[in-house]
């Protein structure tokens, strides 16, 4: 078993590691083949990831990046590719913000509110596309990807000032939410900042979505499902009902991802609200593999290169573009296909060396056992 669990967890930190360092190597070539520096950048974004205000912001940054992950982590694990965490996301912040502007109640109340419309918003969202799939057979990725492009025409319809919308400038908002609405987080001082309170709801999740997944029969449905659907049958699993169960947990999810922002410091949705959040959890749930400890550090090195990255544009005497990592990121994503599939094949290899291993050795026990009875 020990030998077991030492190959497992080498396998299961190969591609993490080998998609990192591929990454900054072609990064780094990237830079050469400009004629720059290819190690500054990085010594720069570390330098400016020392200071405890850049921290604060990797910090918030990277709870909604964990929590959008963990939506797109869900579907994966059941085989499905939930793309449309984005439009869930953006959909759920939308409504909760125009509740907290509009309903007040006591804190006690009114933030567990918002909680569960932004919650059952995702899950409302990517339960189209899961009643499409079940139903009707419509591939999930169309589906999600099209119900992204809605998302979007249906939330500024909705800004619009005839409808929800308030006219604050140039731009459109849902009015700034009730003071019951927003969530305290930890002040660490004007010079540095405020950590979302809602950092502890991403925990909880990554807490929730281990146990669920390793200590339930459902999270044992739910893989073995992800598996092979004719499998799960076979043992009484109703793939259908738990690919649409699936769909409907991910996009709860996926429509909590920017409540820690949106209680946690701009109170109010608007068309400058962040998007692409969706989809850069695709990347960091591929990075973390899909693993709640795995996401939180994919989440905080994509935290890291957004908000260390501002660093490039003022070094001197020569300025990098931060567009760098940016560039970082894509050929990180681009890196773990390749780096998991030779893992994969590595691992794939090793196992039949050790079956083959097993099976000569076993071989030659029986030999030698006959020989021996037919000494006697």
């Amino acid at each position: 078993m020990k030998k077991f669990d030492k190959e497992r967890l080498l396998l299961a930190v190969a591609g993490p590691v080998i998609a990192l360092v591929a990454a900054i190597a072609l990064t780094s070539v990237v830079l050469l083949a400009s004629g720059r520096n290819p190690f500054e950048p990085y010594g720069l974004m570390l330098e400016q990831a020392s200071f405890s205000d850049v921290q604060v912001l990797i910090v918030n940054q990277a709870s909604m990046y964990y929590i959008a992950a963990l939506a797109v982590a869900l579907g994966f694990r059941m085989n499905l590719f939930n793309i449309g965490v984005d439009g869930q996301y953006r959909l759920g912040a939308m409504m909760a913000a125009a509740v907290g502007a509009n309903v007040s109640l006591p804190s006690f109340l009114q933030i567990p509110l918002l909680l569960l419309v932004a919650m059952l918003t995702g899950a409302f969202w990517a339960g189209i596309a899961g009643i499409l799939k079940v139903t009707r057979g419509v591939s999930e990725v169309v589906a999600t990807i099209m119900l992204n492009a809605i998302a979007t025409s249906l939330i500024g319809w909705l800004m619009l000032s005839d409808n929800w919308g308030v006219q604050v400038g140039n731009n459109n908002t849902t009015g700034v939410m009730k003071e019951s609405g927003w969530f305290p987080g930890i002040d660490l001082g004007a010079d540095v900042g405020e950590i979302y309170g809602l950092v502890f709801l991403a925990v909880l999740l990554g807490i929730l979505y281990w146990a669920v997944l390793n200590r339930t029969r459902f999270g044992f449905d739910l893989r073995a499902t992800g598996e092979s659907e004719s499998a799960a049958a076979a043992s009484g699993v109703d793939a259908k009902r738990m690919v649409l169960i699936s769909m409907l947990i991910s996009g709860g999810v996926a429509g909590m991802s920017g409540l820690p922002l949106l209680l946690g410091e701009v109170h109010t949705y608007s068309l400058s609200f962040p998007a692409g959040l969706g989809f850069t959890a695709i990347g960091i749930a591929l990075l973390g593999r899909n693993n709640p400890g795995g996401i939180a550090f994919a989440a905080l090195l994509w935290a890291f290169l957004d908000k260390a990255s501002p660093a490039l544009d003022y070094a001197t005497p020569v300025a990098y573009e931060k567009e760098i990592a940016t560039i970082m990121q894509g050929l990180i994503v681009f890196a773990v296909v390749i780096s998991y599939e030779a893992v994969r094949q590595w691992g794939l290899r090793r196992q039949q060396r050790q079956v083959g291993a097993e099976l000569a050795a076993a071989a030659a026990d029986n030999n030698t056992t006959q020989k021996e009875v037919a000494a006697r």
